[in-house]
């Protein structure tokens, strides 16, 4: 057997624990600037706003250690590296987005109920400004970070502040139609409609972070990929291939196959060959870690045959 793929560490491991360090600071000045704008004005719009930049916080945390984590070499512990660890984290940072959905819907809810009043709307209206701006601001740099790196934690903490710059212009609008209405059911069904924003966002955070957990193979593009590479070399030998396995951990992606050659094909020729497939499919999708299993003629079965390949008689 042979195996291809080294571990990128991209423009990478700078700049991906840059963008989590950022969105950990941002956080941590407008969940200040929110609790005392909620406390004084009284908004459990703005208060829940606090509590979702106090998750994405969190999250902020465990994408800052997941990805300076991932970007470990494999050691004697984890011969296959740490990359699974970004979509360890990134499940994590789902889970704390519904969990911030269920503390919004609780005090929402029970602010219906109670009744209350929403004072000093001016400073409510200027904090949810400054905060819709800073994430947006934020998440963008995080996002473009993570295509760069291709980075599952980074997606998710993007994904997170940009819910919470959505959240944050959602409570500017209701605070502002509260100054001009005087209608205070508006905060606490703004609240309600964060909360409905934030459970589809870490449904699908935590959804797209389990099929990687649980080995879910390539994409169908990526896949037609691999086999368009194996077809290639048809004519070098390869007269069939079957067992392709793929899987992904991170921003790493693993392939491992069976390849078949023509009878009389000699060990190292066969070797050679193999070396330079792993290389072309590694190539073909951007650093992959590439393993082949040389297999004799004869293991070729009825439709995995390579189209072109002409079988030894």
């Amino acid at each position: 057997m042979t195996s291809s793929g080294a571990h990128a560490t991209a423009s990478d491991g700078t700049s991906k624990t840059g963008a989590a360090g950022l969105s950990i600071a941002s956080n941590s000045l407008l969940i200040l600037l929110k609790v005392i704008a909620g406390t004084v004005t009284g908004s459990v719009a703005i208060l829940t706003d606090a509590i979702q930049s106090s998750i994405d916080l969190i999250a902020s945390v465990v994408a800052y250690v997941s990805v300076r984590k991932a970007d470990e070499p494999a050691d004697e512990s984890h011969r296959y590296g740490h990359e699974k660890i970004e979509n360890l984290g990134s499940a994590l940072e789902g889970i704390l987005v519904l969990v911030g959905a269920g503390v919004i819907v609780f005090e929402a809810v029970r602010r219906l109920i109670r009744g209350g009043e929403v004072k000093l709307v001016g400073v409510g209206i200027a904090v949810a400004a400054v905060s819709a701006v800073v994430n947006l601001v934020v998440a963008l740099n995080l996002r473009r970070t993570a295509k760069a790196t291709q980075s599952v934690a980074l997606e998710g903490d993007a994904a997170h502040l940009l819910s919470d710059a959505g959240t944050s212009v959602g409570v500017l609008v209701a605070l502002v139609l509260i100054e001009v209405t005087g209608a205070q059911w508006i905060d606490s069904a703004v609240a309600l409609l964060v909360a409905a924003v934030s459970v589809i966002a870490g449904g699908r955070i935590v959804t797209r972070s389990g099929r990687v957990l649980a080995d879910e193979a390539l994409p169908e593009d990526e896949l037609q990929a691999i086999r368009d590479q194996v077809l290639e070399f048809g004519a070098r030998g390869v007269i069939g291939y079957h067992q392709l396995r793929t899987r992904r951990a991170g921003a790493r992606r693993y392939v491992d196959l069976h390849l078949q050659f023509r009878a009389g094909t000699s060990l190292e020729d066969a070797h050679k060959i193999a070396h330079e497939l792993q290389d072309a499919i590694s190539r073909r999708l951007g650093g992959a870690d590439v393993l082949i299993h040389l297999e004799p003629e004869d293991r070729v079965r009825p439709g995995e045959e390579i189209p072109g390949a002409v079988p030894k008689r």
